[in-house]
């Protein structure tokens, strides 16, 4: 049995209960070394193998799975945050179902949820935005196009950008061309949920200069949108004495 696991954000204890109790009976683990904390190896099992992905294909990773099937063995295959965010999951899925390998998927926390915690965060606050664009720029590894940062921009809601610290002089460019100002709150969060986790509340127009003076050109997310700045929001309705819901009858 294969099981993909998402280690969560970074912090050790943000792995779920379940992710931990397939990693102690896990005989192989193969999990992403650059991204991974090393420390949730911790709860794996003695004499389990364990695999650095950062170093391997797709199809090294799928022949280890495959020679580990053959053995009866348990596979844990770890992947940063929810690998179902950039994770590279369905292609892993689709070679194990060419091969009738079965194979669970265990959900984790992934880093935008470790990002809005950094800040304090409510990515949907009601009337300030109701929606969150998760994305990221066109690098080496192509966007759609019909899937531009600017054409994204344009509906003003919240947006966490991926994979994109190190081109933020050009993501700059892209949501200001779509339509957010230079003073539109904005902030970067390098390694969210780890020790060395990092904060920066900017603008637009300045998160540029202050992620280039802390150095921070990777392993960080980039939120934009008016949520950033915790102002200018109403009541939610859920809790408000004058709102009937299901449970409850309004009170005034």
């Amino acid at each position: 049995m294969v099981y993909f696991v998402g280690a969560g954000s970074g912090a050790p204890d943000l792995i779920t209960v379940r992710g931990i109790k397939l990693l102690g009976k896990a005989d192989v683990i193969i999990y992403a070394g650059s991204l991974v904390n090393k420390e949730l190896l911790n709860y794996k099992k003695n004499g389990c193998n364990v695999y650095n992905s950062a170093t391997m294909t797709l199809e090294e990773v799928i022949e280890v799975i495959v020679k580990a099937e053959q053995e009866g063995l348990t596979t844990v295959r770890l992947h940063t945050g929810d690998p179902c965010v950039y994770g590279a999951i369905r292609e892993q899925m689709d070679c194990l179902d060419q091969k009738g390998i079965s194979y669970e998927y265990c959900p984790g926390v992934s880093s935008f949820c470790g990002a809005a915690s950094a800040l304090n965060l409510e990515y949907t606050l009601p009337n300030v935005s109701q929606s969150v664009i998760i994305t990221r720029m066109a690098g080496r590894t192509p966007v759609p196009e019909k899937e531009d940062i600017a054409s994204f921009a344009a509906h003003q809601a919240t947006m966490v950008i991926f994979l994109s610290t190190g081109m933020l002089e050009e993501l700059t460019d892209k949501l200001i061309e779509g339509g957010y100002t230079k003073d539109t709150p904005a902030a970067v969060v390098y390694k969210a949920t780890w020790e060395d986790e990092k904060t920066i509340v900017g603008t637009v127009g300045t998160i540029s200069e202050l992620a280039k003076k802390e150095g921070i050109t990777k392993t960080a997310l980039i939120i934009v949108g008016d949520v950033v700045a915790h102002t200018n929001y109403e009541r939610s309705e859920l809790y408000n004495p004058a709102f009937t819901t299901e449970y409850r009858e309004a009170t005034k």
